[in-house]
């Protein structure tokens, strides 16, 4: 079996997790490739490389059975542009904080690399959003697993957004801004402005806007097999576009669309994981003292 490993930072507490990967891969004779950035913080913190294939985004990952993504949920996002068209299983290894995504806690890395190799996994299918400008913002990795972002550069003013769900009208959005997320997404920015929690199985886009100023805006669900488009205009001529973790800065010529990714990400859950397990246990929905 040949498995990729990526992160992005190396901390003391990320060592001993890195020995027990490299030991549980090593005793079933795997073939290891490690991402070009995260095999420069490797060898800083003293570990051979020798023999293991170096890999960078935009190469083939084809040949790889999946890939581990050791970190936190930004890491996850980060792997799904290296798993890309060849949709590579990802495997979240949490060891940051929340782990919504990177559910596999750090101190259960032999067992999940054990139930790898016995197939005592399932693989769920995530939908992810796919952006389009004439400038050809965040190409080639145009595409995203929880969100595009709108916003806002300046604190001073608000902007507004002019949306269009397959050419018809939909709304001005007074507001800092505005987020489209998918379902994976929906708990991440957008339900912290309000927006709902979407169950990842389901085939929608949230709209969902960032401190609108008239009280009667609302978040929106539309089908992902919608093309939205989008005019910006503020007072200031600069805007903030962000792509998952990543940011760019565009000014108000700048005409920009979403709609699903042809492809998808798919993420290696093991044991008994459920999706509403997880929103009780690490977002604490449903909770009440009184219970």
């Amino acid at each position: 079996m040949k498995i990729a490993i990526h992160g992005k930072s190396i901390t003391d507490n990320i060592i001993p997790c890195l020995n027990d990967i490299f030991e549980a891969l090593e005793q079933h004779d795997s073939d290891v490739g490690i991402s070009r950035d995260f095999s420069h913080q490797l060898r800083k913190n003293g570990f051979e490389l020798d023999g293991k294939e170096i890999f960078e985004q935009g190469d083939d990952m084809s040949s790889y059975d999946f890939i581990l993504s050791l970190g936190g949920d930004g890491t996850m996002l980060d792997a799904v542009t290296y798993s890309s068209r060849s949709e590579v299983p990802i495997v979240g290894i949490n060891a940051g904080r929340l782990g919504f995504l990177a559910t596999t806690p750090k101190d259960e890395i032999s067992r999940a690399i054990e139930d790898l190799y016995a197939g005592n996994f399932k693989i769920a299918s995530r939908s992810l959003i796919h952006v389009d400008s004439e400038n050809g913002l965040f190409s080639p990795f145009n595409f995203g697993l929880n969100e595009l972002t709108i916003v806002k550069k300046e604190t001073s003013s608000m902007i507004v957004v002019h949306t269009y769900v397959d050419g018809e009208f939909l709304n001005s959005y007074w507001a800092d801004g505005l987020i489209i997320s998918t379902p994976t997404g929906s708990t991440g920015y957008s339900l912290s402005c309000g927006g709902p929690l979407v169950h990842p199985l389901l085939k929608n886009f949230i709209i969902t806007p960032v401190s609108p100023h008239n009280l009667n805006v609302r978040p929106v669900i539309v089908s992902d097999e919608s093309v939205i488009t989008f005019k910006i205009e503020g007072r200031s001529k600069h805007f903030m576009v962000s792509l998952d973790s990543r940011s760019l800065s565009v000014d108000d010529s700048a005409e920009i669309s979403v709609k699903r990714e042809e492809f998808e990400a798919k993420l290696v859950q093991f044991g008994n994981y459920e999706y509403f397990d997880t929103l009780r246990n690490k977002l604490n929905w449903g909770f009440d003292a009184r219970n």
